[in-house]
Order: C-alpha cells, then sequence, then structure tokens
C-alpha cells in the first residue's frame, strides 16, 4: 500500500510516516520545508527510505505528482503561527485540502481513504457551564477586557463568571483565523469526501508534544519555550496568570489515533478530539518541568497577554476512546522524551526571544494597562 503523508518532514507527520514504514508501506512525503519551521532544509530524522517530493500543497502540478499511485493520505500540512498571516492561513490550510479531492475526481485517482488534521481551535473559547443559563459558547474575550489584566470567561446573559466544560466534538466555534482556517478544512474534507465517496476522517489535535518538534517558530509551544529557557538559564514568560487549563498529548498517542481512523470504518466522516483528556495549568506545567530539570530560575509572569489565546481548553476524548483508543503516556513522558530530543540536537541558540520580539512589534503580545493583571514569578 503507499502512502502520502503531506507536511511528513515535520514534527506530526515524520512520526506518521514512520509507523507506516514499520507497516510496509511505501510512504511518499510531500513537504515544503517552510523556513520558519525548517530553517535548515530536510530533517536527518526523516528516512532515507521515504520518498520525498519537496513543494507547496497549494501547487497543482506538485500535488498531482505526489497522489501518483497513492491509496492513503495523511494530510498534515498546516500554516500555523501566531503573526497575523491571514490569507496564509486560508490557502495553505482549506485550499490545498479542496485541491487534493479536486485532484482524485478529476484524475480518477486511486486514493480510497483520506485523514485530515485539524485542531483544538476550532472550539475557540470553548465550552462553559453557567449555573443560571447553562452551556454557553462564549465569544473570543475583547481586548479591552484583556488589556485590564481580566481573564475569566463570562456569561453574556448574567455576567457571572463561567466554567469550563471538556470540549465535545458537536459543538466548535472558532474564533482566530486559525481556528476558522482548520474548521474550513474538515468541514470540505469530509462534505467532499462523503460526495466523492472517498473515505475521509477528521482528527482535533488537542497540544501535541514529544521529540522532533520545531525549535524556531512562535507556534510550536511551550514546551520548547520553557525548556530552551530553563537550559540558557533563563526565567521563561507566563502569559496572563498562568491558571489557564491546557490539554497535553504524546505525539505517539497522536499517530496510533491516526492509524485507527485509517483501519476503522466506523470513523469515516466524523471528526474526533485527540488529547489527553486532563488539564493542566500553565502554572503546573511550568512547576512540573522545572523540578525536572533542577531550573534556578521560576518563570515570571509579567501582566502580558497574546491575541488570539483562549483561557481554557480541555477536550473530551470519549468519542474516540469507543473506538478503542486510549493514552498511554503522560507529562512525565513528554518531558523525558522532549528533553532527550533537546540533547541530541547541538543547536543552542535562542530562538525564544527573537520570536517573542517579533509578537511584540506586531501586536500580538500585548501588556495590560499600568497597575492590572499580574508581576509575581511562580
Amino acid at each position: 500500500m503507499k502512502a502520502l503523508v503531506t507536511g511528513g518532514a515535520g514534527f506530526i507527520g515524520s512520526h506518521i510516516a514512520d509507523a507506516l514504514l514499520a507497516r510496509g508501506c511505501d510512504v511518499r512525503v510531500l513537504d515544503n520545508l517552510e523556513p520558519r519551521v525548517h530553517p535548515r532544509g530536510r530533517p536527518a530524522y526523516l528516512s532515507r527510505e521515504i520518498e520525498f517530493v519537496e513543494g507547496d500543497v497549494r501547487d497543482r502540478a506538485t500535488v498531482e505528482r505526489a497522489l501518483s499511485g497513492v491509496e492513503i493520505v495523511f494530510h498534515q500540512a498546516a500554516y500555523q503561527d501566531y503573526m497575523p498571516d491571514y490569507s496564509k492561513f486560508f490557502h495553505s490550510n482549506v485550499v490545498s485540502t479542496a485541491l487534493l479531492f479536486e485532484l482524485i475526481r478529476e484524475k480518477n485517482l486511486s486514493v480510497r481513504k483520506v485523514v485530515v488534521a485539524s485542531s483544538q481551535s476550532v472550539y475557540g473559547e470553548g465550552q462553559y457551564h453557567c449555573p443560571d443559563h447553562g452551556l454557553v459558547l462564549p465569544e473570543a474575550r475583547p481586548a479591552a477586557q484583556l488589556d485590564c489584566g481580566d481573564w475569566d470567561l463570562r456569561c453574556p446573559e448574567c455576567q457571572g463568571v463561567l466554567a469550563p466544560v471538556l470540549l465535545r466534538e458537536a459543538r466548535a466555534n472558532p474564533a482566530g483565523p486559525y481556528g476558522v482556517s482548520k474548521f474550513a478544512q474538515e468541514l470540505a474534507a469530509l462534505r467532499l469526501g462523503k460526495m466523492l465517496g472517498i473515505h475521509t476522517a477528521a482528527l482535533r489535535y488537542s497540544i501535541v508534544q514529544g521529540a522532533r518538534q520545531s525549535f524556531y517558530n512562535a507556534y510550536s509551544g511551550i514546551c520548547r519555550i520553557f525548556t530552551r529557557a530553563f537550559r540558557a538559564g533563563r526565567a521563561p514568560v507566563i502569559f496572563e496568570d498562568g491558571k489557564q487549563l491546557r490539554d497535553y498529548v504524546h505525539v505517539s498517542d497522536v499517530v496510533a489515533a491516526n492509524l485507527l481512523v485509517l483501519d476503522d470504518p466506523r470513523a469515516d466522516g466524523h471528526a474526533f478530539n485527540v488529547g489527553s483528556g486532563r488539564a493542566t495549568s500553565v502554572l503546573d506545567y511550568a512547576r512540573i518541568l522545572r523540578q525536572k530539570m533542577n531550573a534556578p530560575l521560576a518563570p515570571e509572569i509579567p501582566g502580558a497577554y497574546r491575541v488570539g489565546d483562549v483561557r481554557h481548553t480541555v477536550s473530551s476524548i470519549a468519542k474516540l476512546q469507543a473506538l478503542g483508543w486510549s493514552v498511554t503516556k503522560g507529562l512525565d513522558e513528554i518531558f523525558d522524551d522532549y528533553l532527550a530530543w533537546l540533547d541530541s540536537v547541538p543547536d543552542a541558540a535562542d530562538y525564544v526571544t527573537a520570536a517573542f520580539d517579533a509578537m511584540q512589534r506586531s501586536g500580538v503580545v500585548r501588556r495590560v494597562a499600568r497597575g492590572k493583571g499580574s508581576a509575581a514569578a511562580v
């Protein structure tokens, strides 16, 4: 069986490619080696057994070549960043997906299954409960509220503070450009798949972590930022008050979810959350990692926030568990694997400061009004 993994030189895609090789599949990877993610070109971890096609998922001729002879597609390629590149989000994430299905139909290709990587970001500010008004899907918190250091979500009816609940697949409510693009992407995939008779599933990833996560781009997250800062003897920055709840999942469990929905016809036509189902505050994440690394400096909480961040986001994984999937690794394994990966890569340059400065210049990172918010350290 021949498989195509778009974005297969990246973090998650490369692990899926390895798993497919282990199954005995012929694997082809299509990747444009985005400089923000791969400034040194093709990564050394990408197996030489893999047929590599360098190119953009938005380019018709390239995608047609990559699809030749393929039976299954894992569409992992995506553009993700905190920078305001709105059109690039939609061209890279939505148009590329439509192009896949367009070519499969037009060229009468042999593709029988497509698995699309979606994101927890399709939920926007998430799902909450008000004691008086029940389930609430709040809109994004306005800048005027955040500029005052007021972080909580409030009921639009009574203005009471809302309690977060586990995110369930039936209620998406994307807010930022990335989330809107990912929801449009999965809708395009599932609807076009149904229309064309191509078995299709979408996976809404929570915060995926582990070895091979890029050091370079601003989006690649808390594990990269905190470990690099602790290793350099610097205090990493925590946005808002650090009480945000997040859901972290090991990349190996994400790979297992991809293979499960590939094999199980019950997944066809559906979107599934892929997370841990467990809430971890940013403060607790930093505390556990700091202890593991024996770092001398605690993170700083300067009273700043990042435009587009959501307050709480923790997924229900019951729907995927019903197919037999389960979480096998937690934060300890995530940290151990990422730190081992960090040790294996000699690059010790400070990419965090440059990314932070760029976000400040573009207005993505803002500070609360003087005298508001928190300036303490954990």
